[in-house]
């Protein structure tokens, strides 16, 4: 070795060491080491892609017995060319309807018998993704077919089988059926039975009777969840369950705290009740021109809860403009007082009910439509006097609106003065309307605790608050979102208090959203306590029993209680 650079002491050491006979050794075992290796089998390759979540969830339906011929038919991806048509098809608000800044789901899966449902809940866990359960798609605010985190939509439109017995008076209906094809089986069966539900055709079961659905009769016979008998349902580990073997608790809890916390509900048994071969049906329109009309509302509060039980009357208060009869005038600004009735009987009597009980209605004989039952659904549900009951198949419903749709519960009538000052600040805002819908009769009669839905005795009416609009854009939202909410903020002293209460199917995220963090009780507390009041401490009870993990959830779904929580 010769050191090309000049001497220094510390290098030629340094050199030394080096050189020593032990590093000598190591060199060569390191070539002998590196000759051995050229030879050896190349590396192995990268790993492959992880699967997708698509693919992981198909692989996991498959091992859970549902044939690939089958999958092909009920589940789709963005990709999949029905994605979008699919999606949009139950989406009942324009704000959410094939919007960008809408999320969509992950993966779209409908169901055509009841064994897939219990593969998309277990599949769906797999995937550690949220599952989203549509029936009708009317949620006011679209949480069956929206979220915040990645999800799976569950779709039970093909699940809407209805069984008609009317020897026992009892049908079992699926989920993913709506009001109108319940309503039209009842008749091809018989034309003096019927069911107290809503007066949308296109409402789906599922979400309806869940959720303590009501109708026209709910003074004569309750809501929906009165009369369910039983049912079939989809827990959290895959079981279909009836009411037997889910336990009395979880039964309690599907008829009215909101089926989609706690399972997949298949199918309600329900009990049918009798409806006579005659009804009779008015609308009755007044303008707060005439001074009768504002002392026809405060006797309608004082009268429509406390009214023979086969008479219901809906009050929807709205503003309008008037167009002015004189050439060149301006049109002018009113309320619009709408009477809406369905008796369960002739004309005659109602006629004789009315003029003693409401005489400030100023009904006439003109203004009686005798019919069949099956025809005043018919009515209710705004179709002409031709429409044949067929139409109640047309699952499409009305042309898609922009809507928000808020609640409230009044237990003391409204002064005079107070309806004054409402009307005019309705008349300020511009199109913010209001329902009055009387309770009383039976509801008055079942106990608050009986179902989880709590609005019972005492109570004269409830409010649903309503504007829609077909302005796209932000700010035509924002403006009428903005009158709905002062409207409501305007009701504040006329209506329940601690809590001031509202109606879970009327669905509002204004008065609570739940993100499932560590405060999911205290959150679901808020929200929980106005659409439940005392029942919302045994829902969580059940909740936490039945699903402790909270697979089941939404913004405004039950909790569980904390020490049982373990989220996806």
């Amino acid at each position: 070795y010769i050191n090309p650079y000049p001497f220094n002491p510390k290098t030629t050491k340094v050199i030394k060491i080096i050189m020593s006979p032990s590093f000598l050794f190591f060199l060569l075992f390191l070539l002998k080491f590196n000759s051995l290796s050229s030879h050896a089998s190349p590396p192995p390759p990268p790993p492959s892609p992880a699967p997708s979540v698509y693919d992981t969830f198909v692989s996991c339906l498959t091992k859970n017995s549902i044939p690939q011929s089958e999958i092909s038919k009920i589940v789709y991806s963005p990709n999949d060319p029905s994605f979008n048509s699919i999606l949009q098809a139950y989406i009942r608000n324009g704000r959410f309807f094939n919007s960008s800044t809408t999320s969509k789901p992950v993966i779209i899966v409908t169901p055509s018998v009841e064994s897939q449902v219990a593969g998309v809940v277990i599949c769906t866990k797999q995937t550690n993704l949220q599952l989203k359960i549509r029936s009708g798609g009317h949620d006011y605010e679209g949480i069956s077919y929206i979220s915040d985190v990645p999800f799976i939509m569950l779709d039970m439109f093909n699940l809407r089988s209805i069984s008609i017995d009317t020897n026992d008076k009892t049908a079992w209906v699926q989920t993913g059926a709506i009001l109108g094809e319940l309503y039209y089986n009842i008749w091809k069966k018989s034309e003096v039975l019927g069911f107290p539900a809503g007066v949308c055709p296109t409402v789906g079961v599922g979400g309806h009777v869940s959720g303590g659905g009501y109708g026209n009769m709910l003074r004569k016979f309750g809501l929906t969840v009165d009369s369910v008998l039983d049912a079939r349902l989809v827990d959290v580990n895959g079981r279909i369950l009836d009411r037997k073997s889910m336990g009395e608790d979880l039964f309690w809890a599907i008829k009215g705290g909101g089926g989609a916390s706690f399972g997949v509900i298949l199918a309600f048994q329900i009990q049918l009740v009798t409806v006579p071969q005659t009804v009779t049906y008015f609308r009755v329109e007044r303008f707060i021109e005439d001074n009768s009309t504002t002392d026809a509302v405060v006797q309608w509060q004082n009268v429509a809860s406390k009214i023979d039980n086969d008479l219901y009357m809906r009050l929807l208060i709205q503003p309008i403009t008037v167009k002015a009869k004189a050439k060149g005038a301006k049109s002018t600004k009113s309320i619009r007082a709408t009477f809406i009735a369905l008796f369960l009987g002739d004309s005659n009597i109602l006629m004789s009910l009315i003029s003693k009980e409401f005489p400030l209605l100023g009904l006439t004989k003109q203004d009686c439509l005798e019919m069949s039952w099956i025809d005043s659904v018919l009515h209710w549900g705004n179709f002409d006097n031709t429409t044949k009951p067929e139409a109640l198949l047309n699952r499409q419903g009305d042309p898609l609106n922009y809507l928000k749709r808020k609640s409230d519960y009044v237990q003391t009538p409204i002064p005079k003065k107070g309806l004054e000052s409402i009307f005019e600040k309705m008349i300020s805002l511009g199109k913010a309307g209001m329902v009055f819908n009387p309770y009383g009769g039976r509801m008055g009669e079942i106990a608050e605790g009986e179902t989880p839905f709590p609005h019972r005795a005492g109570i004269l009416f409830k409010i649903q608050y309503s504007v829609n609009w077909h302005e796209q854009g932000l700010t035509a939202e924002k403006d009428h979102l903005s009158q709905i909410r002062d409207l409501y903020s305007f009701m504040t002293p006329y209506v329940s208090k601690n809590p001031r209460q509202a109606y879970l199917n009327y669905r509002d995220l204004d008065i609570g959203i739940n993100d499932q963090g560590p405060q999911s009780l205290e959150k679901g507390r808020v929200y929980g306590t106005k659409y439940f009041k005392n029942n919302f401490d045994r829902l969580v009870k059940v909740k936490t029993m039945v699903d402790p993990q909270n697979f089941f959830r939404n913004e405004q779904s039950i909790p569980t209680l904390r020490k049982q929580r373990k989220m996806f």
